[in-house]
């Protein structure tokens, strides 16, 4: 009896002595809808829980606010069987992720555990969660095209390395057949990709179909379907994000596509309703917007010679209202968007990119003068079409009456091939600039991988031509 006792003695005595303090653990108190109600311990924002429901059973929680000596947790997982009473007990453990080679070619979940059956990750580091933001005036400028594999993107609407772009469109439009498109066709020396809050079944639709063997070789999917808790949604952007900063610390060249940035906001708002924010526009609470820059503003380039995470996201414009709020405050943070017409969809254009609403804001810089001008003459002309496109139909537009309309008219066919792309049909940039080019009739000039035309290279000329410039690869 006193060996057990001195041995028991001894053993609370190293619990004293550890630098791990007694963890004091709270009783649950109150659960309304998806917000758990919890006193009688302390904890931090965004601490871990584990909630007690029996011997082998415990529901993880993490802290979203609290008042007074009430903290309030929203659950990480499905949610069932809680009761009053139940204790509560904050986890000491830091809450670090996964990063690191060793998860390329992985699928994992948006708490970070594998969700491919190929055993436990091996070969990886772990970080937190939120990293360290840059100086924003340590980041290197965007100054090298990037080429997505898509005409209508290197010509028209250029995209820069280290670009954050969003894709905006309606349901059912084509925002996950060109995302699909530049996930296999754009150049970077890692894919990470996040499907957030989506349909669960286009998971591994994405990984086979889209991905494939080979792509999955530089690859990372972060996986969070439309069923999971809003908190492991939210987390799965983050989480997405935190791994491509990773890699760009390693010197990477990074494409994140994020599928998609409102499900992101719509978990957030699940979030902060549940907890009290009062729900400021449209239904979206003020934490929703300061948490899309708080992400988008992760990605983009590093310091000058170091990596760059060149981004996508998708944003659904609810019923086609691309002054939804999400798109609104998406719109004003990203460096340019891609919008997806329903309209062009239905007449058989695929991708169905809005040229006139679309726009890339460091095209001026990674363009050449001639690029820009032969763009700006093809958006000229093809607006020019659309103002009069009503009278034209119904034959209420007598030919000669204007010199641009009659030039926009002769020039449709041709612009409507340069715009459509079959989804299997990859086109480079220096091709995608040099069918531009001779569009205009210009002398066919192949800029280099950078976007750099010959020095010789002739000024555009006005006459555009009226035949296919195209040609499949």
């Amino acid at each position: 009896m006193s060996a057990n006792l001195s041995e028991f003695m001894e053993g609370a005595a190293r619990r004293l002595r550890s630098d791990c303090p007694p963890v004091a653990e709270g009783m649950l108190t109150r659960v309304v809808g998806m917000t758990i109600e919890a006193v009688g311990f302390d904890a931090a924002l965004g601490q871990r829980c584990l909630i007690r429901q029996g011997p082998d059973r415990n529901l993880q929680a993490e802290v979203v606010g609290f008042s007074g000596d009430r903290v309030y947790l929203m659950p990480a997982q499905k949610v069932s069987g809680l009761r009053p009473g139940l204790r509560v007990r904050p986890l000491v453990m830091s809450a670090d992720v996964p990063v690191g080679e060793g998860l390329l070619g992985r699928v994992l979940g948006g708490d970070g555990e594998p969700l491919d059956g190929a055993g436990p990750l091996h070969d990886v580091d772990f970080a937190e969660l939120d990293a360290r933001p840059i100086n924003p005036l340590a980041r290197a400028p965007i100054r090298q095209p990037l080429d997505v594999g898509v005409r209508s993107l290197n010509g028209l609407l250029s995209v820069g390395r280290g670009q954050r772009l969003g894709i905006f469109a309606g349901s059912g439009v084509g925002k996950s057949m060109l995302l699909g498109m530049m996930t296999r066709f754009t150049e970077a020396d890692v894919t990470v990709v996040g499907l957030v809050g989506e349909r669960g079944r286009e998971a591994r639709e994405f990984i086979e179909e889209i991905l494939g063997v080979e792509g999955m070789r530089r690859a990372v999917v972060i996986v969070s379907p439309a069923d999971d808790a809003p908190l492991l949604r939210l987390r799965s952007a983050r989480l997405a994000t935190r791994i491509a900063e990773d890699f760009r610390d390693r010197g990477k060249n990074v494409l994140l596509l994020m599928d998609s940035l409102t499900r992101f906001a719509q978990a957030q708002r699940e979030i902060g309703l549940a907890i009290g924010e009062p729900p400021a526009t449209r239904g979206y609470p003020p934490s929703v917007f300061a948490r899309i820059p708080d992400l988008v503003e992760r990605a983009g380039n590093s310091e000058a010679g170091k990596g760059s995470i060149t981004a996508f996201y998708t944003v659904l414009a609810e019923g086609d209202d691309m002054q939804d709020p999400v798109a609104d405050a998406a719109r004003a943070i990203l460096d340019g968007h891609i919008v997806l017409s329903r309209t062009l969809a239905e007449e058989g254009q695929y991708p169905a990119v809005d040229i006139e609403a679309s726009i890339s804001r460091v095209m001026p810089s990674i363009a050449s003068r001639e690029h820009r001008s032969w763009a700006q003459e093809f958006k000229k002309l093809w607006a020019r079409y659309q103002q009069n496109r009503d009278l034209i139909s119904v034959g209420a537009y007598a030919p000669g009456a204007d010199e641009e309309t009659d030039r926009a008219i002769a020039a449709l066919p041709a612009m409507r091939q340069y715009l459509q792309q079959a989804f299997d049909e990859r086109v480079d940039f220096p091709n995608g600039v040099a069918q531009l080019a001779a569009l205009f009739g210009a002398p066919q000039v192949m800029p280099d991988s950078r976007g750099t035309l010959p020095a010789a290279s002739n000024a555009p000329r006005r006459q555009l031509r009226s035949g296919p410039a195209t040609e499949r690869r």
